[in-house]
C-alpha cells in the first residue's frame, strides 16, 4: 500500500508485465487502492497467479497472458479491459526483458527480442492506448525505463540499456504530442530494486546505501498515476537511492 493517501475507486488500469517483480506490486498497489486491474503477462501461470491473488483479497482483476511485442496481442488486451471494465484511465507498461551479454558477443536474436518487447512492444501499448484515451477524455500512463543508460550504464547488458534509454526518448515525445489530448505520460527509472528477474547487486553504490524494493517504485508509479502529479508530464523520475548523482 503506498505511504501516501490515495483513492482509484471507480478507475480501471492496464498494468503489462502483472506477473512478477515490479509490475506484480503496481498492480496490486493499485487494487488495494480501490482500481480495477487487468493484467498482462507473457507467462500464463504467473498472471493467473496474480489475478487469483487480487480477487482473493477483496479486488477486482482480470488476466491476460499474451506478448506485448505482438500489435494484435496489445489491441486485444486493451479490447478485453475494455470489455471487462469500460474506460481505462491508466496503463502501466512494466513488461521487458533483461539479458546479461557482453555487448562483443551479444546474439542477435536476443537483442532483436529486447527492443521489441522494452522500446517496441512499449510503443504499441503508448499507441493504442492513447487513441482511446484521447477518445475518451484523457488518461495517464507510465512506462518502466531504468538508470541503466540514463544515465549510469552497467557492466553488461547493451540491449538493455539501449531498448531501456529509447524508451525514455519515446515518452518525452508522446508527452509532448500527446498534453494537447489530456493523456499525460512518464518513465519511471529504478536502480538496484531487487526482483525475482533481475536481483539487486550486493553493496550498492548510492548515497542511501541501501537496496529499493519493488514498493518502492510502485509507490513512485501510484503518484504519477494520481491527480497529484497533474502537472508532470514528460518526466524519467529515477528511484535509486542517489545513484545516478554520485
Amino acid at each position: 500500500m503506498p505511504n501516501f493517501v490515495v483513492d482509484f475507486s471507480g478507475k480501471a488500469a492496464i498494468v503489462t508485465g502483472a506477473g512478477s517483480g515490479i509490475g506484480r506490486a503496481v498492480a496490486e498497489a493499485l487494487s488495494k487502492a480501490g482500481a480495477s486491474v487487468a493484467l498482462n503477462d507473457l507467462n500464463p501461470d504467473r498472471v493467473e497467479t496474480v489475478t487469483d491473488a487480487i480477487n482473493d483479497a477483496g479486488g477486482n482483476a482480470v488476466g491476460f497472458h499474451g506478448d506485448i511485442a505482438n500489435r494484435f496481442q496489445v489491441s486485444a488486451l486493451i479490447e478485453r479491459a475494455r470489455d471487462a471494465f469500460g474506460q481505462i484511465h491508466f496503463m502501466v507498461n512494466t513488461a521487458g526483458i533483461y539479458k546479461e551479454e557482453d555487448m562483443n558477443t551479444v546474439d542477435e536474436w536476443d537483442w532483436r527480442r529486447q527492443v521489441e518487447v522494452n522500446l517496441t512492444g512499449t510503443f504499441f501499448c503508448v499507441q493504442l492506448m492513447s487513441r482511446v484515451m484521447a477518445d475518451e477524455g484523457g488518461g495517464v500512463i507510465v512506462n518502466l525505463a531504468s538508470t541503466a543508460g540514463h544515465p549510469n550504464p552497467i557492466e553488461q547488458g547493451i540491449g538493455y540499456v539501449s531498448s531501456k534509454s529509447g524508451l525514455i526518448g519515446l515518452t518525452k515525445q508522446a508527452a509532448k504530442e500527446l498534453a494537447p489530448k489530456n493523456v499525460r505520460i512518464n518513465a519511471v527509472c529504478p536502480a538496484n530494486i531487487d526482483t525475482p528477474d533481475m536481483p539487486a547487486i550486493d553493496n550498492p553504490q548510492n548515497a542511501m546505501q541501501q537496496t529499493g524494493t519493488v514498493e518502492d517504485v510502485a509507490n513512485v508509479i501510484l503518484f504519477l498515476l494520481s491527480d497529484a502529479a497533474q502537472f508532470i508530464t514528460g518526466q524519467a523520475i529515477n528511484v535509486d537511492g542517489g545513484e545516478s548523482f554520485l
